[in-house]
Order: structure tokens, then C-alpha cells, then sequence
């Protein structure tokens, strides 16, 4: 489950990291008020006007501005607030912004000049443990350094067992060139960024930049953070922090009725039980020379009730131009999904416009294909991997 950035900011700032301060803001107005209220807690005189999606490089698509009064942050505010924001992780169209961080200026003038770094806390699955990475390249895309500078780029592995060690808090401080007060501030900012990683149970906490200020203060200017949604029963609060607008609405729809589906860029939508299944039923679209347009699971069930609305969840997609079904009848019989095909294409009447390939193996396969063949609608049937994807090409030529 991804977060927007004040999202990230305030469970940073309850593990103790000091970050960027901030107000939301859903309108230009909203936006003045919050200037006025961080200015009383903070002094700041400039506001950094950021439009909160769930997605990376928003200032180079104008998602992030400075604005050195009140009137620059409503201006700022309503230019921002209702663009489709267009970033190179974002569709082509772009996403909706409804919303505004208004936050403190931290590139104040002090005693020294401000640096930014780049870090993130991840899980390192190859090895089972989880990976602090840090360069001294903040403020750029980490792709970009990784493919052109690699040397710059530093990863410190932990044992979760163990936990984070402070020599290896002091090691990436080093690294990254720093002394004094601001080599103990990164000290304490990445013994308290693994806390927050590991309390939330997230999988991703990324920060860039993070920033040593003229004053030598740690802080996390931003915060792309991604929790796992499996332990979200151990997590109420941040549960509540889903945004499902920022998210694929027809995803949010499947999730809604429990099907598993992810939403792809191809032309062949798939309803298969099992996720193996699944990943070889999309194997074998490829095969046949095609894209799979979804990954939908419909489970261990798969009555009429539930085929018809994974065909609903399927056909929102207009980019779809046949549907591949691909059921293995071990729990669920094959002639149980047979029906609910057949009682479903009923149902849905002309809805369904698309040609189905059904391939049913397992419990009672041939009554499954007598059913279709003896139902008389429209439905390709086929029993072998290969006759299935032969089918496909047929119906797509």
C-alpha cells in the first residue's frame, strides 16, 4: 500500500526522524491558512508548495513549487490542485492532483552549505535481510546514478534478527563525508529510519533528499514509503491512510468483492484459479503472440455468482478482445465452473461482446465440456495448454 508523502512524513516523525513540517491543503485557500499556521510554528517567510500523488519525480512535471509570499502560495496552490501531473511514474496521462503539502523552507542560509543525500530501506529477498542503500547523490533519480556513477552508490546490509548495530549507523554517516554535530545527527536519522521501517512493517521507506541543513541538522525533505498489505491487521491507523483514488479504480473494485486482480497493459483478459495458474495462463498468452491485458484469481470458488462478476471486473477494461479462462478442478469440480460460465454469459446477455476460451482440467473435465458444448453459447472450449492457445490466436485473427 503506497502513502503520500505527509503520510510517510508523520510516522517518520513519530519514530523520532526530524523531517520537513507541513500542512494539507484540498484548496488554493486551505493552502494560505496552512502558509499562516506554518509560519507560527516554524518562522519560515518561503513555502514549498508539493502535490501529493503516489508517484516519484513531481517536481519535474511542476508538482513542486516555491512560494515566497501569500499570494505566490494561493496562486502556487490552485495551479497545482486539479493538474493532471504527468511524471515519468505516472500513466501517460497522468494522475489528478486534490491535494497540496504546503511545508517549510529548509534551504535556509546558516553556517554552512546544505548537502543532500539519497536513502532507503528495503528488503533484500536474495539474501533475507533487510538493506539500508545511501549515496551521496540526493536529489537525483537513483537510476540515474546507479547506471552512470555506481561507486557513489553504498548499501548496508541488517540482520532483522539482530537489528540495526551502531557501528553500521556510523559506517553510512562516514560514507557520506559527514562530521560534528551533523555526523551525529545521521547517526541518530538512520537508527531511527530502520525503526520506523521495521515498526510499520513497510516494505519501502525511500527519502530524497535527505537533507543536512546550514546548520547541520538531518532531515527528511521527502518520503516515498510502501507498506505491506499483509500486515495491515497489525496496523489500523495506517490502514486508514489509504487513498483508493490514487489507486487503479477497477483493482479497487475486484478487491472490494475478493478477487485478486492487477490490471495489465494486453488485450486478453484471464480468469483463472490459482496464482501458478495464472502466471503460466499469461506465459501462454505471450506464447500465442499476444499481451495478457489482467492477472485476475478468482479463488477456490467459482460459481455463477463469482465468474460473473470477475466478467464484469474483466469487460471494464475496453482494451480487452477475448477472455482466456483457465480453471484446474481439484477443490472446485470442473463442471461446477462449467455451469457458472454458461449461468453467467446468461445473465450478462449482450454485455459480454468478446469471444471466451474455456479450458477446464481436473474433477469431471469432460461433463465440464459437455455442458459447454450442449449449452449452445458462443464459448470455445479446449482441453490441452496448446489447444487453448491455438483458440486465442483464432479468435484474435
Amino acid at each position: 500500500m503506497n502513502l503520500h508523502e505527509f503520510q510517510g512524513k508523520q510516522i517518520l516523525s513519530s519514530y523520532g526522524v526530524r523531517v520537513q513540517r507541513g500542512h494539507v491543503a484540498n484548496t488554493a485557500e486551505e493552502a494560505v491558512e496552512a502558509a499562516k499556521k506554518l509560519t507560527e510554528e516554524t518562522g519560515t517567510g518561503w513555502h514549498v508548495i508539493k502535490a501529493q500523488i503516489h508517484a516519484g519525480g513531481r517536481g519535474k512535471g511542476g508538482g513542486v513549487k516555491l512560494a515566497k509570499n501569500l499570494d505566490q502560495v494561493k496562486e502556487i496552490a490552485g495551479q497545482i490542485i486539479g493538474m493532471d501531473l504527468i511524471t515519468p511514474q505516472t500513466p501517460p496521462q497522468g494522475k489528478r492532483v486534490h491535494k497540496v503539502l504546503v511545508a517549510e523552507d529548509v534551504y535556509y542560509p546558516g553556517e554552512s552549505e546544505t548537502s543532500e543525500f539519497y536513502m532507503s530501506v528495503l528488503l533484500n529477498r536474495g539474501k533475507g535481510r533487510n538493506m539500508i542503500m545511501y549515496s551521496t547523490e540526493g536529489g537525483m533519480d537513483i537510476e540515474e546514478v546507479a547506471e552512470h556513477t555506481p561507486h557513489l552508490i553504498f548499501t548496508e546490509e541488517v540482520d532483522p534478527a539482530v537489528g540495526l548495530q551502531g557501528f553500521q549507523a556510523r559506517k553510512i554517516a562516514f560514507n557520506l563525508g559527514l562530521s560534528g554535530d551533523a555526523f551525529k545527527e545521521m547517526v541518530k536519522f538512520v537508527d531511527c529510519l530502520y525503526k520506523a521501517y521495521v515498526g510499520s512493517d513497510a516494505s519501502m521507506f525511500e527519502i530524497n533528499p535527505v537533507l543536512k541543513t546550514s546548520d547541520n541538522k538531518i532531515i527528511a525533505v521527502d518520503a516515498k514509503v510502501d507498506l505491506d498489505e499483509n500486515s495491515l491487521f497489525r496496523h489500523k491507523d495506517l490502514a486508514e491512510m489509504r487513498d483508493v483514488s490514487e489507486e487503479n479504480p477497477i483493482e479497487v473494485e475486484a478487491k472490494a468483492v475478493g478477487l485478486n486482480y492487477v490490471d495489465l497493459d494486453g488485450t486478453v483478459g484471464c480468469m483463472v484459479n490459482g496464482a501458478g495458474l495464472a502466471m503460466a495462463t499469461m506465459d501462454l498468452i505471450k506464447y500465442a503472440g499476444f499481451e495478457p491485458a489482467n492477472f485476475l484469481d478468482v479463488g477456490g470458488t467459482a460459481d455463477a455468482k463469482r465468474v460473473e462478476t470477475a466478467f464484469r471486473i474483466i469487460l471494464k477494461d475496453p482494451n480487452v478482445k477475448a477472455i482466456l479462462i483457465n480453471i484446474f478442478g481439484g477443490i472446485v469440480r470442473c463442471d461446477r465452473v462449467a455451469q457458472g460460465v454458461v449461468d453467467a454469459y446468461k445473465n450478462m446477455g449482450d454485455d459480454i461482446k468478446v469471444p471466451i476460451i474455456l479450458r477446464l482440467q481436473g474433477t469431471n473435465a469432460e461433463l465440464a465440456k459437455q455442458i459447454i458444448d450442449e449449452s449452445g453459447m458462443p464459448i470455445l472450449s479446449a482441453v490441452q495448454f496448446q489447444e487453448a492457445a491455438d483458440q486465442v490466436k483464432a479468435a484474435l485473427s
